[in-house]
């Protein structure tokens, strides 16, 4: 079933879904299930799984000199999120990528996933590698998500890259989108970023979830601003607790969000990452009931293989 109708099917009441990662390469799928056995008490109608692209390694050759050699460390969403739909009888997500594949390899997968009856997408540009300054799509790949989104808006009506198909089967993928309630940080500013959302769901996107946030009021905005400029879409919020002292200063970094006056004075007053955990579990309930109360469609935590943080909070809520 589509995410879009999953959520059109419960108006009444706010789901709870999770997003989770693949295992790194050479683990076993029981790493994933260990994390979602134990979360499905909540009902979960969708689990995300994220993708990972390969990245740059320099090693050493026998002769000494440096090579150049992709990695890819965590391989196996589509695998793991047909695991996932027909173990858990549930639909699972994977998220695609514009970074590491052409167009041709992107239609390839799409087809795959078509084949495994999962009709959930969430799509993505991704990141530049961690030796790149900037984001360099493949060649003949996308470049922007809006690029992707249009090349499976296209095979929805099936049109494929090869035009000479003979009466090609249409396509019917659900499509996710990302949104930024504190912006985007390679957008100028919060509006050129709401104009590029809006062109991602005039291309084909069917919702949206957001990057994590720890104050609402951002979301509020965000989801009142894009009301008023035509996006009428599904806007999931993606939660995340904080968990460790460290965080304060590797979440902006990483993910180039503020976090809250209050949050920040409470986790300083902490004496050790376990402390810190409690008052990020306190926080996100807190955070949680407030956007039931403001009527999100979902609430989407982002687990990061924390099983148990996630199910404390998840107790307080249902």
């Amino acid at each position: 079933m589509k995410v879009t109708d999953i959520l059109a099917q419960n108006k009444e009441k706010t789901l709870i879904s999770f997003e989770i990662l693949p295992p790194l390469k050479g683990k076993s799928i029981e790493s994933i299930t260990k994390v979602l056995d134990p979360l499905m008490e909540f009902k979960p109608p969708f689990i995300d799984v994220t993708y990972h692209r390969e990245e740059f390694e320099y090693k050493q050759t026998p002769s000494g000199y440096f090579e150049k050699v992709a990695v890819r460390k965590r391989p196996g969403t589509v695998g793991i999120c047909a695991a996932i739909k027909y173990r858990y009888n549930i639909e699972a997500v994977p998220h695609f990528l514009c970074g590491g594949f052409s167009k041709e390899e992107t239609e390839n997968a799409l087809i795959d996933l078509g084949f495994l009856g999962i009709q959930n997408i969430l799509a993505l540009r991704g990141d530049a590698r961690k030796l790149e300054k900037k984001f360099v799509p493949e060649p003949d790949g996308n470049a922007y998500a809006l690029d992707l989104i249009e090349q499976i808006a296209q095979m929805n009506k099936g049109k494929y890259l090869d035009h000479d198909l003979i009466n090609p089967v249409k396509t019917d993928f659900n499509i996710g989108v990302a949104g930024y309630p504190e912006k985007h940080f390679e957008a100028a500013n919060y509006d050129e970023d709401l104009l590029y959302l809006k062109k991602k769901i005039d291309a084909g996107g069917d919702y949206v979830v957001t990057q994590m946030f720890f104050d609402n009021r951002p979301y509020f905005k965000f989801v009142e601003d894009c009301r008023k400029m035509g996006i009428n879409v599904p806007i999931i919020p993606g939660i995340k607790p904080i968990t460790r002292m460290s965080q304060l200063n590797t979440i902006p970094a990483s993910f180039y969000i503020d976090m809250p006056d209050d949050l920040v004075k409470e986790v300083r007053k902490c004496k050790s990452d376990e402390d810190v955990r409690q008052v990020g579990i306190e926080w996100c309930i807190q955070q949680s009931k407030s956007l039931i109360k403001f009527g999100v469609p979902c609430l989407h935590y982002y687990t990061m293989g924390d099983v148990k943080t996630i199910s404390a909070i998840c107790k307080e809520l249902v």
